[in-house]
């Protein structure tokens, strides 16, 4: 019986230290949704990675200007599921990507749409 309660009381304690964590994830809260940008992309580096695949790479500024950006995707596990892997995405690639651009002015995106140099779009959410 007493080992009953120590085990309820590890299940107990170890669930409310795990509460915060479920909140902790910002998804893309950091991103203006009305801000839509779309950048003809040449791509530096892909990252098959959780919380979030990250595609870097870089696209010219209304000045002509070439900047490094970053884009930030859903997890691996979403995208594998719509026929995405680690090397879907390559450096050298050209994309066109659209997205929701950072609220604080970063170069950065949360991509909503990306569509190869051959015209095919990939699947992110959805059917896209």
């Amino acid at each position: 019986m007493i080992m009953k309660k120590v085990v309820f009381m590890l299940v107990l304690v170890t669930s409310l230290l795990l509460i915060p964590a479920a909140f902790g994830h910002h998804g893309y809260a950091m991103f203006d949704t009305k801000a839509v940008v779309t950048l003809q992309a040449t791509v530096t580096d892909f990252h098959w990675l959780n919380p979030h695949c990250i595609v870097e790479f870089e696209a010219k500024d209304e000045k002509g200007q070439v900047l490094d950006w970053q884009g930030e995707l859903t997890s691996p596990s979403h995208l594998a599921t719509r026929g995405w892997s680690a090397t879907t995405i390559e450096a050298g690639a050209q994309l066109t990507i659209t997205g929701y651009r950072a609220k604080n002015g970063t170069p950065s995106i949360w991509v909503t749409k990306i569509v190869l140099a051959n015209g095919k779009p990939l699947v992110i959410v959805g059917e896209n």
